[in-house]
């Protein structure tokens, strides 16, 4: 049934020939994140506006979707802004919250898309982040029912939660608003995925950013990095990996004070907090930065990994409250929920998506030691053995880029590094954009510039080309129109055809009964 279904619809019982089935039928036919969430606090805090709401709200969640005898719960929790909602058969916005804790509803483009569309805003927390644990301690044993494939099946189960909740609010029953799913990076991924596996519960999806490709040596992230930055920046990036190794290899561990990371004593783990402090300022749209002073130190000969660190300790660990500790394998192992939201992401990436940022084998920007020995040692380091990415049964089971759904937008910025694990061609079911600026990173449809963080209502403006970023805004509004146009007419000529039942008897002829 479709939004404009009205409780207590009267029905009569009606006799035709089967052979008018066809017929009858074809008549009703924040962060976004991924790798490094933006945190909570300093630059993601709550500041006025950032929000339209953080109350929390919370529903019981099945433990294991696919063991019909175990019946384990867990709270999970999640978020509503009705304030736009065109009550009672308005659409309903399903946001999906990724790879870190939910703190509320942002205050970005979707909630400008919600309120020209009328819709209810919801967002469910992604099981084992934030507060929506199902264990007190996260060791690997109890990390089993982290998937995405769990993920899916408890936002199925949340929209027929929510949607009976409306019902209730609004005293009717077996009703069905049009709903439509967002999300970005993994979120992205999830919504693409959530549309392919459950296409009669969402109208369509847009993947922002959605990386639905499970990759194992991700080296094109790499290379968009040296591309994104272009060649002085690149040059000087480079510059300074050359240096930091040279001083590691040579054993001077003094260089890791200079970047207050004197804890970490793996030097893989301290060379990834490097590659991905670079990173962050083309994949959050920050690009000068980092660039400017590494450029301007070069040109006058000042010392290029002072420089760097001065970006790292002032911006990174400073401005963006990346936490260094969280680079540490031994800091991985902490099974304490409230510590674990790397451990988390990571125990994904090594049992299902791998995405390992290992270095290619020429002119990368991050040191050769990120290789895929790293990883492989890593995810055995912190979970034992037998934790490992089966990528390719991942991309088997959702398509990875040859996806075979329908009415999922995808967007993706050109200087975000992610985008070469999301879906770039575009065709008639499966439209594709990219959004072209020397600022536009990671989710920037969204969020605007830069990308972290969010700005409010997703704000252009400071977009090197404003007018890239509206332009497939509007593409998407107009996808996001239609198909919410077709589901709804779909849901009215249904609401008046028949509801078929197939009957015989044991000497009777075959009929079918049919309401009206």
């Amino acid at each position: 049934m479709g939004a404009g279904t009205t409780a207590g619809a009267t029905s009569r019982l009606a006799v035709v020939p089967l052979l008018l089935l066809p017929l009858l039928l074809a008549r009703g036919a924040e962060a976004v994140s991924l790798w490094r969430p933006p945190p909570e606090a300093g630059l993601l805090g709550s500041a006025p506006g950032r929000f339209l709401t953080q109350e929390e709200h919370w529903m019981s969640q099945t433990l294991d979707h696919f063991s019909p005898t175990d019946h384990r719960q867990f709270k999970q929790r999640y978020y509503e802004f009705l304030d736009y909602h065109r009550a009672p058969n308005g659409p309903v916005f399903l946001n999906i919250c990724g790879e870190a804790s939910c703190t509320g509803i942002s205050n970005n483009y979707l909630a400008v898309m919600a309120k020209k569309f009328g819709a209810a805003l919801v967002s469910p927390e992604h099981r084992y982040y934030g507060k929506s644990s199902p264990f007190e301690d996260l060791t690997t044993e109890n990390l089993r029912f982290l998937s995405s494939k769990q993920a899916l099946s408890d936002l199925a189960v949340f929209r027929q939660y929510y949607q009976e909740t409306l019902n209730a609010k609004y005293n009717r029953s077996g009703v069905d608003n049009s709903w439509f799913v967002f999300g970005g990076s993994y979120s992205g991924a999830l919504s693409a995925w959530f549309r392919l596996k459950f296409p009669h519960l969402t109208c369509g999806s847009l993947a922002s950013s959605g990386v639905v490709l499970a990759v194992y040596n991700f080296t094109d992230f790499d290379k968009q990095i040296g591309e994104s930055a272009g060649p002085e920046c690149k040059e000087a990036l480079q510059e300074v990996t050359r240096l930091v190794d040279g001083q590691l290899q040579s054993g001077h561990n003094s260089v890791k004070e200079l970047f207050g990371a004197k804890l970490l004593e793996n030097d893989g783990d301290f060379l990834y907090l490097l590659a991905d402090a670079a990173a962050i300022a083309f994949q959050y749209g920050n690009p000068d930065v980092l660039c400017s002073p590494l450029v301007e130190a070069k040109k006058n000969g000042t010392d290029l990994v002072e420089a760097f660190a001065h970006y790292v300790n002032d911006y990174y660990v400073g401005t963006f409250r990346a936490s260094v500790a969280s680079y540490d394998q031994n800091y991985l192992k902490n099974t304490t929920p409230a510590e674990s939201s790397y451990r988390l992401w990571w125990y994904q990436v090594c049992s299902e998506v791998a995405y390992f940022q290992v270095a290619p084998k020429n002119d990368s920007v991050r040191s050769a030691k990120i290789d895929t020995r790293y990883h492989l040692d890593l995810c055995k380091n912190v979970f034992g053995e037998g934790v490992y990415p089966d990528v390719s049964m991942t991309n088997l089971y959702y398509g990875g880029t040859r996806i075979a759904g329908s009415k999922i937008v995808f967007a993706n910025g050109s200087q975000d590094p992610w985008r070469h694990a999301s879906k770039q061609k575009s065709s008639e079911e499966l439209p594709s954009y990219l959004i072209e600026c020397s600022n536009c990173g990671h989710c920037t449809d969204i969020s605007g510039c830069p990308q972290a963080p969010s700005n409010i209502g997703g704000d252009s403006s400071k977009c090197s080309s404003p007018e890239a970023v509206n332009k497939v805004r509007k593409q998407i509004v107009d996808h996001i129109d239609l198909w919410l146009s077709e589901c709804q007419d779909q849901g009215e000529q249904m609401e008046h055809s028949y509801l078929l039942i197939t009957c015989a008897g044991e000497h009777a002829p075959y009929c079918c009964y049919l309401h009206e």
